[in-house]
């Protein structure tokens, strides 16, 4: 049930992150604050498809 999911920046669109997640208990996109080495500081990273 686990699926390997892309983390995008939400504020310049970088893909930074592969991580994976639950589909049957997380069935929406995660969100989660991650470090963006190009703006370095944390930002909001979305799953993208």
């Amino acid at each position: 049930m686990r699926v390997q999911v892309t983390l995008a920046c939400t504020e310049n669109g970088d893909r930074n992150y592969i991580t994976t997640k639950n589909k049957r208990t997380n069935p929406e996109r995660i969100e989660l604050k991650k470090y963006n080495p190009r703006l370095k500081r944390h930002t909001l990273h979305r799953e993208t498809k």
